[in-house]
């Protein structure tokens, strides 16, 4: 496995991990996919300041991608950025995500413009919370029934790191 910044060519084979969780899991509560226009400015704010995109290539393909984004578009918030990990469904399991996570906070401590790091986990994502625990990452609460995706309410579990 290949950790890399992602390149303009990854950007439809990223469109299709974030997609599939859009339309069959509650990683991300977005309710209808992602179109190549939305992605390609999503792209555009990638690799420029604080927010690097990276992704695990293998065997040629992308087996997941790691990104800091924005935490908030106010101008005080410009530290703290919020972390996003999506692995392909036929890849989970293998250390993808582990070696994503790796990568993407040695990026942010070598980045003196980053102070935080947050994370926001859909409540009941046990793997993630895992992950995030694993890289020393403290929860600091739940906002109950948030976002409504297939019929239900769901929570959200707020972690942050400091680097």
């Amino acid at each position: 496995m290949k950790i890399r910044t992602a390149q303009q060519e990854d950007l439809r084979q990223l469109l299709d991990i974030y997609n599939y969780e859009v339309e069959h899991g509650v990683a991300t509560l977005d309710l209808r996919p992602k179109t190549m226009e939305e992605w390609e400015r999503w792209f555009a704010a990638h690799n420029v300041e604080n927010h690097p995109l990276i992704v695990a290539e293998r065997d040629g393909s992308v087996a997941g991608y790691a990104s800091l984004s924005s935490y908030r578009e106010k101008e005080a918030y410009r530290t703290t950025v919020e972390l996003s990990v999506y692995v392909a469904p036929d890849c989970r399991h293998c250390g993808v995500a582990t070696a994503l996570m790796e990568e993407i906070l040695r990026m942010a401590r070598e980045d003196a413009s980053i102070h935080m790091v947050v994370s926001v986990i859909t409540a009941g994502n046990e793997a993630s919370s895992r992950l995030h625990e694993k890289f020393g990452f403290t929860f600091c609460g739940t906002i109950p029934e948030v976002g409504m995706k297939f019929g239900r309410y769901l929570d959200i579990d707020n972690y942050w790191l400091g680097v």
